[in-house]
């Protein structure tokens, strides 16, 4: 295992560096949103174009990588999503903001799929979910110290745009210098959604819902945390909380998902999830801290969910099925996920900034209900035939590994 990480280790630093820019890019601009009085619907809005550009950008790129090869790809994507967020700075609309958010969901979309098949080619059947494991811990880490980044200047001048296009573009570097041969790619078969759902419902309404409630988190978070009246420190310690919690939670809830009945454990989270999400409404009234608590707490619940929607979903599938269908998961998580921020900017819209807690409780309360349902209608899979849990990221696009 040692050997493999060490092999890999130009693309596992290039791939940091590119994780705190897209960290620090996302935040930064609903923040940078937010003080430029942008109305809460257009906020959303633009948040959700950069998932209907990475949805596009995932079934579009590996063709782009068959044809011109892996660094070549990742090189001009990167130069594209760095020359985008510069150009955030200079022209401050909403409807430019979208057309550059849009873009820079393809150009990320084509990394990760650049970043991941170059990871499966390094990989073993014995080594493949440990290095897995190093990629999310990466992709958490990176993603989580990006928010952190925003501290570092004020977001109303040009330094933080600066300072995330030198991260994107810097993160081909290790790539280019890298000796070791870019692999070979091959585009693989998929599974339709209407397919996947007859195979597993709870499957692709969990992947959907779990991609709506994170970009909603995500893209809209920051925006929340600016309205109540935090301080940009305390709006990047407020996004970091939800993926530390991850961190911390998503070990122990896979561990209970392989010895306990899928469905049930994925009830639990969800449910708790939402109370989580009710409860920060009145702890944001009383003390941050209380609220950064539950936040992390939230983050620790419900970003693992997409990791257990997939492992549910390949309890039902033949193993040579497994590749295929995973394309369709991250089509249904992709969808959810454009409608996320469009949603939460909705309710926020309607009943104030209390709105976005209601909205993720929601869409956690009734993936549960669901869940319920579903467990009605199905008996459970013997413990002993489940799949084995797998860490991942709604982004995580499995087809790849």
């Amino acid at each position: 295992m040692r050997s493999v990480v060490a092999s890999s280790w130009a693309l596992f630093l290039g791939f940091a560096i590119l994780m705190l820019g897209d960290g620090l890019q996302g935040t930064l601009l609903a923040v940078r949103a937010s003080l430029e009085a942008f109305p809460t619907a257009a906020t959303g809005a633009i948040m959700s174009t950069f998932y209907v550009g990475f949805l596009g950008g995932s079934l579009t790129a590996p063709r782009i990588v068959e044809r011109v090869g892996h660094i070549r790809t990742f090189a001009a994507l990167a130069s594209l999503a760095s020359a985008a967020i510069l150009i955030h700075s200079l022209f401050v609309t909403p409807l430019t903001w979208a057309a550059l958010r849009l873009f820079s969901g393809f150009c990320f979309a084509g990394l990760y799929v650049v970043t991941e098949s170059w990871l499966n080619d390094r990989a073993t059947n014995q080594t493949r979910g440990q290095l897995l494991s190093v990629y999310m811990l990466i992709t958490y880490l990176g993603v989580g110290a990006g928010q952190l980044l925003l501290n570092l200047a004020d977001p109303r001048e040009h330094a933080l745009f600066i300072l995330t296009s030198v991260l994107i573009s810097v993160a081909v570097v290790p790539l280019l210098l890298s000796a070791r041969p870019a692999p070979s790619f091959e585009t693989v078969s998929r599974v339709s959604l209407r397919q996947l759902y007859r195979i597993s419902p709870l499957g692709v309404v969990g992947a959907a819902g779990t991609g709506m409630a994170t970009a909603a988190f995500f893209g809209m978070g920051p925006v929340y945390a600016q309205s109540i009246g935090l301080s940009v420190a305390r709006i990047s310690l407020f996004m970091s909380a939800a993926i530390a919690g991850c961190l911390l939670l998503q070990w122990p809830i896979g561990h209970l998902s392989d010895r306990l009945d899928r469905r049930g454990v994925l009830t639990v989270v969800t449910a708790l999830a939402a109370a989580a999400a009710v409860l920060a409404i009145p702890a944001a009234r009383e003390s941050s801290l209380w609220l950064l608590v539950l936040v992390a707490v939230f983050g620790g619940l419900s970003l693992p969910m997409y990791a257990l929607c997939i492992a549910h979903a390949n309890d039902f599938l033949e193993p040579e099925q497994m590749v295929a269908a995973s394309g369709a998961l991250v089509l249904a998580s992709g969808v959810g996920a454009i409608l996320g921020p469009v949603s939460a900017s909705a309710v926020m819209t309607w009943f104030g900034a209390d709105g976005f807690f209601w909205c993720l409780a929601v869409i956690h309360a009734l993936l549960g209900l669901f869940a319920i349902y579903r467990m009605a209608r199905r008996h459970a899979r013997p413990i002993a035939e489940q799949s084995p849990f797998a860490p991942a990221a709604w982004w995580w696009r499995r087809d790849r590994f």
